[in-house]
């Protein structure tokens, strides 16, 4: 694999992180308002 597709593939990596990551706040907020309305 050369420099250049090492980077490529880093970046692909980083950018799926920061994608996961993304959906699981959003889960845990939906999770939360969810909460917040039955009890309120």
């Amino acid at each position: 694999m050369t420099p250049e597709e090492e980077e490529a593939f880093k970046r692909a990596r980083k950018g799926r992180n920061v994608a996961l990551a993304l959906v699981l706040v959003a889960f845990v907020v939906l999770f939360y308002v969810i909460t917040f309305v039955k009890m309120g």
